[in-house]
Formats: structure tokens, C-alpha cells, sequence
């Protein structure tokens, strides 16, 4: 029986050990999305305890807890932050086959040297050793970062953010890590929202060029925001889509859209999904002639329980998987780019699982020699990042494209402890590969492997997205 996560942790044979310790486990950490605020890191945050660091924010966690039978106020109440982390501990010691485990089990290891395993009966040493830990100078938010070895960062930034916390990180000589903006106008898309026209009234503001009146103004002040994010470091952007939506239509037709939700009224289904082919058709001409790289997350149903949005806002873990399957419209939307030369790199991540076949399949129409991998099928999302959703995405993306050109892992998260979950990947991966050696179905040619390792680790997407860090 193998020990419990030990440095040999989902290495099941000797390919893949030698390939993750020597190889994956040195690459530095390159976390092009996250949801990490640029604020602290700026403000270089200290956390009084565990539980701030660990449970603020984390939807995950939040939801598992709720399937456990914790009240809220463990998870998003008023309880305080000892017995939140309390219940956590009792809830997290049942959590088998659930990626939190391992997730939560790694964090403890790297960062606190922590090696057993928490339970309800360890949980209030666990929280003496933790807090005691992060009192430490070392345990800060930029602290956490550089014993992470994270070269650079992408935040996740509104268009009509001031910047103001990126622009002071970037004139601090202390702080050799570099965090980028993203450039996320999901507010702008939305048409169909509540807040609609008072964003547009934001946007107008921040971008100066006038009211919104008109399609064509609306792409004004984006194009003068998109500027402005550029002059910041920026070149990705990244949409959060219900699913990749493609109807096209006249410029004519989605002034006279917006013209009527200006007016104070609904737009119809059909209108909205006009609206926004035509925002993004205009979003991945403005990459392309950016250079930047676009990146399209779909397949989300978000907000399912009323009666907890209402209570607890957005983003606290009442989200699930969408099955709507749009592989014509993912082709279309690409193929319209493509026709005007003005298709960016781009990168697919769709939230269900049974869309990884095609997405490999409609990857492999777009390719060209531009960039290795110009469009990618993304690493494994949300739902999908434990072991069995990143190994099924690393063997499609392998059976039907080119895995040695994938830009690899991200955290997607809001907590700078997520690092290890690169860690996991990597392993993940190494594991993958090092059975497909021992089954005789790729050479044991560590210059080969090696090399691929570390690029799919780091290098890759230092070169894919055209990082300011040195490449391999």
C-alpha cells in the first residue's frame, strides 16, 4: 500500500517519478487566470489566520460543506472564523475522492509542513500551527506568491478598472513577480442583465469618449479601454459565456438592439444572442489586431437557486454544468474570424466534460503556423480539475491534437494558496505520460519527454501568449 500523498503522490511508476521530480517539479508557475485581487498583492496582505487565507472566497469549499449539512454561517455567515475552519476540518475529513482533499492536503504540506491528515480530532492544532505560520513576515500575499515560484500573474479586470493596484506593483523594485491585467467585459455583453445600461453609463465614464448611445459608440469606448488595458501590460482577454453563441447579423440590427434596451426594454432571446455575436466577433478582431490571446469559457449555468443568490450574491457555489453542446456555433464563431484574417490565438474551455472530443476537433481546423497550438483546447475547468476531468482532457487533447504544444495549468481561484493545485496538474500528467512509456506506447527518450514536460509545465505558454519572461 502506497503511503498517504507522499512525494510519490499519483506517480504510479518509475517513468513518471523520474519525469515529475526532475523535470516538472523545478519549472516555475506561470498562472495566466486567476481571481486573486491585485489590491493585496499590492498592499502585500497578511492574514491573521488560516481561515482567512483559506476559506474566504472559496466556493468550492463552501459547497461541499453545504452537501456535509453545515449551516451557512459556516460558509458564507456571520460565524467566526475559528469554528468556520472547525467545520471545515469536520467536513473535510469525509471528503474522500474529492479533489478538496488533495488540494487542501497539498497546501498543508508545502506551506505549513503540515503532513498528517486534518480531522475533526487535530483540527484546533492544526489551526494553532497554521495561524503561528502565516505570523511569519514569509506568509504574506507576496510572500505566499514568490515560495510558489510563480513568475507572473494574470488578474481578472473590468474594463472600466482604473488599474490603479497593477500600475503600483509594477513601480515597486521589491517585487520582481509580474501581475498583468486581464481584460474581462462580461458587463458589457450582458444585455439581457438588470444593470445593463447603468454599466454602460461606467463604461462611458471611464473611457471618456461620451455617452453610449449606438453600437458604434459602444465599440468606441471599448476600443479606448482596450487601449488603455494594453498600455497596462494586458494581452489576454477572457469571456465568460453561457455558451458560445453565433448569430450573425447587420451593424443596423444591433444599433436598433441596443437602442431598444436603452429604452428601458426587453430584449428578445433571439435579439440578445445577435448582440452579442456581433460583441464578440468585435472582442476577437480587437485581439487579433492587439496581439493578444482570447480565451472563451462556456457551459456554465450559474445562479440555479434563487432563493441563495438572493441571499448570498453571485459566485458562492450555486453554479453546475450547462449540457447544451454548441460545436457548430464554437466552428462558425472561429471560421468568421478566420475568413477576415482576424482570428487571435485562442484558448476553449467548456465546463462539460463530454465536449473535450470536439473541442479537439475543431481546434484541428484552425491551426497554422502562426503560434504552435494557435488554438487550444484549455486545461480541465471548475468541475473538471480533479483527477479523472485532467486526465481525460490531457488523452483527448494527446488522441486528437498535439499535447506537446498545451499551455497547461491555471488556479482559476481566488486564494494564493491555489498554487499547488500547478503541483497536481503536473503530477497528473507526468503519471499520464509515464504510463503510456511503460505500456510501450512512446519511447522512455527523457530528451524527448523532459523537455515536453517542462513546456506543457511553463514554457509553452511563456511563448504562447507572448509573456515579458524569458523562454526556453
Amino acid at each position: 500500500m502506497k503511503a498517504f500523498m507522499d512525494e510519490e503522490f499519483l506517480l504510479e511508476n518509475e517513468v513518471a517519478s523520474k519525469l515529475y521530480h526532475e523535470y516538472a517539479e523545478k519549472t516555475p508557475i506561470l498562472d495566466y487566470h486567476c481571481h486573486i485581487s491585485p489590491q493585496e498583492i499590492a498592499e502585500d496582505r497578511k492574514f491573521d489566520n488560516i481561515a482567512q487565507v483559506w476559506l474566504g472566497g472559496d466556493h468550492y469549499k463552501w459547497r461541499y460543506m453545504r452537501s456535509c449539512g453545515a449551516e451557512e454561517k459556516y460558509c458564507t455567515g456571520d460565524a467566526s472564523d475559528h469554528d468556520k475552519f472547525i467545520k471545515w476540518a469536520e467536513c473535510l475529513e469525509k471528503a474522500i475522492g474529492n479533489p478538496l482533499y488533495h488540494w487542501s492536503h497539498l497546501e498543508l504540506q508545502r506551506y505549513f509542513d503540515f503532513h498528517g491528515h486534518l480531522t475533526s480530532e487535530n483540527a484546533e492544532e492544526v489551526w494553532e500551527l497554521c495561524n503561528k505560520k502565516l505570523a511569519d513576515s514569509s506568509m504574506s500575499a507576496r510572500g505566499i506568491i514568490k515560495k510558489s515560484g510563480v513568475t507572473l500573474i494574470c488578474t481578472t479586470d473590468d474594463p472600466i478598472d482604473d488599474l490603479h493596484w497593477h500600475k503600483q506593483i509594477a513601480e515597486d523594485p521589491t517585487f520582481d513577480v509580474k501581475v498583468l491585467p486581464a481584460w474581462r467585459p462580461d458587463k458589457a455583453m450582458n444585455i439581457e442583465k438588470p444593470d445593463f445600461t447603468d454599466y454602460l453609463a461606467k463604461l462611458a465614464a471611464a473611457a471618456g469618449t461620451g455617452e453610449i448611445k449606438t453600437w458604434k459608440d459602444l465599440k468606441n469606448a471599448l476600443s479606448a479601454r482596450l487601449d488603455f488595458f494594453a498600455e497596462q501590460g494586458c494581452i489576454v482577454s477572457d469571456h465568460g459565456l453561457d455558451y458560445v453563441m453565433y448569430s450573425p447579423t447587420s451593424d443596423d440590427e444591433v444599433d436598433e438592439i441596443l437602442s431598444q434596451r436603452l429604452s428601458g426594454k426587453t430584449v428578445s432571446k433571439e435579439s440578445e444572442i445577435k448582440f452579442k455575436t456581433a460583441f464578440m466577433l468585435f472582442m476577437g478582431k480587437q485581439c487579433a489586431a492587439h496581439n493578444w490571446t482570447m480565451q472563451l469559457h462556456y457551459g456554465c449555468k450559474r445562479n440555479n437557486n434563487t432563493r441563495m443568490f438572493e441571499a448570498t450574491g453571485p459566485d458562492t457555489g450555486y453554479d453546475c454544468i450547462d449540457n447544451h453542446t454548441p460545436a457548430a456555433q464554437v466552428a462558425d464563431f472561429l471560421n468568421a474570424l478566420d475568413k477576415d484574417n482576424s482570428l487571435p490565438r485562442t484558448i476553449l474551455y467548456s465546463l462539460n466534460p463530454i465536449d473535450n472530443a470536439y473541442i479537439g476537433t475543431i481546434i484541428g481546423c484552425f491551426q497554422d503556423s502562426s503560434a504552435v497550438g494557435k488554438i487550444q483546447h484549455g486545461s480541465a475547468w471548475w468541475f473538471n480539475d480533479h483527477i479523472n476531468g485532467m486526465t481525460d482532457q490531457i488523452k483527448s487533447l494527446a488522441a486528437l491534437g498535439n499535447l506537446s504544444g498545451f499551455v497547461g495549468m491555471l488556479t482559476d481561484s481566488r486564494s494564493f494558496l491555489s498554487y499547488t493545485r500547478h503541483e497536481y496538474f503536473r503530477r497528473i500528467l507526468c503519471n499520464v505520460i509515464g504510463k503510456w512509456v511503460a505500456n510501450g506506447e512512446f519511447p522512455e527518450d527523457y530528451r524527448i519527454l523532459g523537455n515536453m514536460v517542462e513546456n506543457i509545465s511553463y514554457y509553452n505558454a511563456v511563448r504562447y501568449f507572448k509573456f515579458p519572461l524569458e523562454g526556453k
